[in-house]
């Protein structure tokens, strides 16, 4: 399994997806566009992941490389090769198909239910109600012929499926104990006190069961998305 992976900042790695792919002796390449945004050629993966980061999908005028990586996901579809999107990922992905990326009403950072919607019978399938790590200010449409896959009290739009083999996340599965204090070590500024905003206090004492059961759901996604 050929692997590339989208890597906005250094502190937003694939967390705990490394395992499962190493489970699988995947062959891992990524452009860390932090350092040098050098894309390779889509034909020939097997999986793209679009990773997080604090940027927006709109940022274009000073973040060049975003135009770039938008062809590059939008050819990836195009030419049937998988791809997972986390948070930015997420909406790059609905960004680069022509959907609107936009402020959320609310930011939503923390531990927040979300809740399953009916996609279909060929859809991935959430259960129907989970708690999961969310780090987000922005939100997406759906682009055109996707199916929302979750919705949470703070954001309509939580997971689309295009096709089979197409998913965006609006929140993180992939999050371990370490990549969250990484993200609180970096980012703890944005926790801004709202209604969806938990405590810099709250997020360092989360039990470490929690990470292994949304760990679980991102394998079971990454398990989908490459059958």
């Amino acid at each position: 399994m050929k692997v590339h992976v989208l890597q906005h900042v250094p502190f937003e790695g694939i967390g705990s997806m490394a395992s499962w792919l190493a489970e699988r002796d995947a062959a891992i390449s990524s452009t860390r566009f932090f350092e040098n945004p050098v894309l390779p050629e889509c034909s020939g993966l097997d999986l793209i992941i679009a990773m997080g980061g604090p940027m927006s999908v709109n940022d274009e005028a000073t973040l060049p490389w975003l135009r770039p990586e938008k062809e590059f996901i939008r050819a990836a579809v195009a030419h049937g090769v998988p791809v997972i999107g986390i948070c930015l990922g997420a909406q790059l992905i609905a960004s680069a198909l022509g959907a609107r990326v936009y402020r959320n009403a609310a930011k939503e950072i923390g531990w927040f239910p979300i809740r399953a919607t009916a996609g279909g019978a060929d859809t991935f399938c959430f259960p129907d109600q989970c708690t999961v790590f969310h780090w987000h200010g922005e939100t997406f449409d759906l682009p055109a012929g996707a199916v929302r896959l979750a919705q949470s009290a703070a954001c309509q739009n939580q997971a689309f499926q295009l096709k089979r083999h197409v998913i965006g996340l609006q929140f993180h599965l992939e999050t371990t104990p370490e990549s969250a204090r990484a993200i609180l070590d970096n980012c703890g500024d944005e926790l801004v006190p709202g209604p969806y905003v938990q405590t810099e206090a709250e997020l360092r004492q989360v039990a470490t069961g929690a990470y292994a059961g949304i760990n679980r759901l991102m394998g079971e996604v990454l398990t989908y998305v490459t059958k």
